[in-house]
């Protein structure tokens, strides 16, 4: 009876290869946070030392982007179709601060993901396709004798500006995954409650119910 009651109660949000890529691209965005910040600022250059040395990290830099963004686009390509806006994300949006309140009355009923999730998942992609470009142009190895070094130093400039703002959006990420209990879980066990679906994602609890997703 246990067993069935677990059965019903627990409803899959993510499949396997999801939160494989998800944690992959995860792990790739720390190590090139801390390997960035280490060869940007001679302040960090210490931590360094957690890749072999600066000569080591300066090399595994860009590999580990390689890394970041493959997996990035197997979730993009899975996210993709749940992420288009429609009028019920700009109601989400003008009630934002009634999410943070828990004054959820007020919120239309949610899809897979809300309006937040959404400018998170298309925003970290548009910032991804700057720096693959900028730091594909700074790649001396292999791609520095194609553009001329005025091209290289603005590319450095865009590639760490860039570096900033997604930094600050992945610890807004991980802000509101702490904030929203159960959410993590489903990156995990890639399952929520069907009471955490009913709360935050009524809208897709209903398609599921029905067999739609």
């Amino acid at each position: 009876m246990a067993a069935e009651h677990q059965a019903i109660s627990t409803i899959k949000r993510h499949p396997i290869d999801v939160r494989i890529a998800h944690w992959v691209a995860a792990i790739s965005f720390i190590l090139l946070a801390v390997s960035g910040l280490a060869l940007f600022f001679p302040s960090f250059f210490f931590a360094t030392a957690l890749f072999g040395g600066g000569e080591t990290a300066r090399f595994i830099h860009p590999w580990i982007g390689v890394a970041l963004v493959v997996s990035y686009l197997v979730l993009f390509s899975r996210f993709v179709g749940f992420c288009l806006f429609g009028r019920d994300d700009i109601t989400w949006m003008v009630h934002a601060t009634d999410v943070m309140s828990g004054h959820d009355e007020n919120l239309p009923e949610i899809g897979k993901f809300n309006a937040g999730q959404k400018l998170y998942v298309w925003g970290m992609a548009i910032l991804f396709i700057i720096l693959l470009a900028s730091g594909l142009i700074i790649w001396h190895a292999y791609f520095s004798a194609f553009t001329p070094i005025e091209v290289q130093r603005y590319a450095v400039l865009v590639h760490s500006l860039t570096a900033v703002l997604a930094i600050f959006g992945f610890i807004i990420h991980v802000h509101m995954v702490t904030w929203e209990p159960g959410t993590l879980r489903a990156m995990i066990s890639g399952t929520v409650t069907a009471g955490w679906a009913f709360k935050h994602h009524r809208k897709w609890l209903r398609e599921v119910a029905a067999g739609r997703n």
